[in-house]
């Protein structure tokens, strides 16, 4: 295998921004924000806008997530 091609793999933190719901984990993204983890250490931060803790699938509520005007953005496209 070719050397210093791969990316990093590393543990971060994801961050469930509508319900403050966070877990620690591998992944090979980075993040310029921190978060001091229950360890005591500090990792990267990825804030995600739904999880396990928020999505309806799971919580069995409904909950409607408007990311970044995606419907305002759709009406006006397809509006007649």
């Amino acid at each position: 295998m070719k050397k210093d091609i791969h990316p990093e793999y590393k543990k971060v933190v994801f961050q469930d921004s509508s319900s403050d719901f966070a877990f620690l984990t591998k992944s090979t993204m980075g993040s310029k924000d921190t978060i001091k983890w229950e360890d005591g250490n500090e990792y990267p931060l990825i804030k995600i806008e739904v999880s396990s803790a928020s999505h309806p699938f799971y919580t069995g509520k409904k909950l409607f997530v408007d990311t970044a005007g995606r419907v305002e953005k759709f009406n006006r496209k397809y509006k007649k």
